[in-house]
């Protein structure tokens, strides 16, 4: 398998749906909502993609000031493929858009928690979560 990891392939709300519910993050992303799913392509300001061929098999959707943080808000690599360094590549495609010293910040899921430590990322408790307005 050879994969292409990519920054200007642009996807469509299909593809990024199919790519999630090849992951554990589909359980936790809006797979039913088109709309919203749409909108998270289209404001994300770092968007990577792994491409086998013409198969996605994985995606880094971040938002970054490219400067001082970048944060990863989606990271899928399609449970097939997994443990072939997809992930790592993605992350580090993704921090090589910013400014050398911009730090990569996530909320790991649930299932991916042991994962980020064993790449080399540093663990915090001080994240907060705001639910998102009624209306």
């Amino acid at each position: 398998m050879s994969i292409i990891y990519r920054h200007d392939a642009p996807l469509t709300p299909a593809q990024y749906i199919d790519i999630l519910k090849r992951t554990s993050l589909g359980a936790r992303r809006p797979v039913g909502d088109t709309r919203t799913i749409a909108d998270m392509l289209a404001h994300a300001d770092i968007l990577i993609t792994a491409w086998d061929g013409e198969k996605l098999v994985g995606v880094a959707r971040s938002f970054s000031d490219r400067a001082y943080v970048t944060y990863l808000a989606d990271l899928a690599v399609d449970e097939a493929v997994q443990r072939q360094g997809i992930g790592r590549r993605l992350i580090a495609e993704t921090q090589n858009q910013a400014k050398p010293g911009c730090k990569i910040v996530l909320f790991a899921a649930p299932e991916a928690e042991t994962y980020y430590g064993h790449i080399g990322m540093q663990p915090r408790t001080q994240g907060w979560v705001l639910p998102g307005r009624v209306g």
